[in-house]
């Protein structure tokens, strides 16, 4: 039996189209909700239902909770899946939707609230015995900070207390410098989140980015399902994931785990969450198993975008698991049962300009070819005719591969974004081939700031117009083939010419 008859989806794009397949295959009915911008979207014609919710301004559609929830309830759904992004960690959001007598498909309302506000989820680490970065909360004047970054030393970095995604955030590497970017993060973190506190960390400048996916149920059982690497980035946000980390040691890993756990029992979370670390690679605890080299970042209290490497790692599909776990499953597993099998990798296509500043590219896409094969997988909310807006985020796909190694993995990803065919907008493509033949990469060696502070990448020469019109000249001639081949019993088919004919 179903856990649920229907579920909304407060969502779009691919992430939509992940929950929409998984509740297909528990039997669930779905509702798709879409802006004026998204109404010939895929995921709108691949649910049961769709409900218009609003303009494409996501202020006015999906971050609309009343509108959402009303849509949900005129539906007739059980149960709303936020995915990520937009409200799936707000907690206003999760405690309304289980006002209005529906089952929100994440953590309670509680939980979010208290990891979502980073000065306060870091007191809460802290007394949990969960290793955080030197740094200081609930700073007011100028003096007070500068006292603070004299302690804790320079580089430091000042961050939005209620944010997240980068926004707010500041590299302070000299006291000079440090009003003026307060000043600047203030600015920036009241914008963003209506809320200007802040609070400042050690920097770590050659810093690793390692997450733990945790997974509990509401009966009190909760497990991790293992790390996830995530150091190439972008403008503070994440491009290619793998699994398992290059660098962990057997001991690491079993003390991040535990670590990770322990800031997940410290809010009594269930569902799937993700707990993140900055490692630092320089200290002796990487090669000699002493000190510390791990200190909690942040708790992300929702599906994560890079959640298939896990899936492809562990055989579960995490999805469907926080459907189950929403209706009072139980999540049957033990910690010890779990286990990784080969290495999986992500890398996130995006509309963007790499060589412009990574600046978002819009406009139709005129061809749009997925790779197909044994290990490969593509998560998308894209195909050949659509449009891309300014309105929403400009990833396209999610590309993953899976394979028995971490070399086989990279050579796979790397056939496979070579057969990635995108025509319309500019992309990442080429920038992510770069990546994956770089040593950097294939040595564990890159940093959250590899990308923008060691990595030089020029973008190949654009094809010349000659070389254009032998490519389409060769796909008439492959038609004409095809076509003769098609009709080769009557030389007279109007289907064998590319003369203008029209029925």
């Amino acid at each position: 039996m179903a856990p649920f008859s229907k579920i909304l989806i407060a969502n779009r794009g691919e992430i939509a189209v992940r929950i929409i397949r998984a509740c297909k295959e528990l039997g669930i009915k779905t509702v798709a909700v879409y802006s004026d911008a998204d109404k010939n979207s895929m995921h709108v014609q691949y649910a049961d239902e769709a409900v218009h919710i609003g303009a494409a301004s996501p202020k006015e559609s999906y971050l609309n909770a009343d509108a959402l929830i009303r849509a949900a309830l005129a539906s007739q759904a059980d149960a709303i899946h936020p995915g990520y992004g937009f409200l799936s960690e707000n907690a206003s959001f999760a405690a309304a939707v289980e006002s209005a007598n529906l089952t929100f498909i994440g953590p309670s309302a509680d939980s979010i609230r208290a990891m979502g506000d980073k000065a306060e989820s870091k007191i809460r680490m802290k007394e949990a015995g969960v290793p955080t970065v030197p740094g200081a909360e609930g700073l007011q004047s100028l003096s007070e900070f500068e006292s603070a970054a004299r302690e804790i030393g320079y580089p430091i970095l000042v961050k939005a207390s209620a944010g997240g995604g980068g926004k707010g955030m500041r590299i302070v590497w000299e006291a000079d410098d440090l009003p003026e970017e307060i000043d600047a993060a203030r600015r920036e973190a009241l914008h963003a989140f209506g809320d200007d506190r802040l609070l400042i960390e050690k920097y770590i400048p050659d810093a690793h980015h390692i997450e733990f996916q945790v997974f509990g149920d509401k009966h009190g059982h909760i497990v991790h399902l293992f790390e996830r690497e995530c150091s190439v980035q972008r403008r503070h946000q994440k491009i290619i994931e793998e699994t398992p980390s290059p660098l962990l040691t057997p001991e690491l890993r079993v003390q991040m785990g535990e670590a990770a756990l322990r800031a997940a029992k410290a809010v009594n979370y269930f569902n799937a969450g993700t707990v993140e670390f900055i490692f630092d690679p320089n200290l002796s605890s990487l090669r000699h198993g002493s000190g510390q080299a791990f200190f909690f970042l942040e708790m992300n209290t929702r599906l994560q975008v890079e959640h298939p490497i896990t899936e492809l790692t562990t055989g579960l599909d995490l999805v469907q698991w926080q459907i189950r776990v929403a209706a009072g499953e139980r999540f049957p597993y033990q910690q010890e049962e779990l286990t990784q099998h080969g290495h999986a990798i992500e890398c996130r296509i995006y509309a963007e300009d790499p060589a412009n500043g990574f600046l978002p590219s819009t406009g139709k896409l005129l061809r749009y070819i997925e790779p197909r094969g044994p290990g490969i997988r593509v998560d998308s909310g894209f195909r050949a005719g659509d449009e891309v807006t300014h309105f929403y985020d400009p990833m396209l796909a999610k590309l993953i591969v899976h394979a028995e190694n971490r070399q086989t993995a990279i050579r796979k990803m790397q056939t496979a974004l070579r057969d990635f065919v995108v025509h319309g907008v500019v992309t990442n493509l080429d920038f992510m081939q770069a990546v994956l033949a770089h040593p950097d990469f294939a040595n564990g060696r890159v940093s959250t700031r590899w990308v923008e502070n060691a990595f030089d990448w020029e973008p190949p020469s654009a094809p010349s117009f000659e070389s254009l019109v032998a490519a389409a000249l060769a796909d008439i001639e492959i038609a004409n083939r095809k076509s003769e081949i098609v009709n080769e019993v009557d030389p007279y088919s109007p289907w064998k010419t590319l003369n203008g004919f029209r029925n």
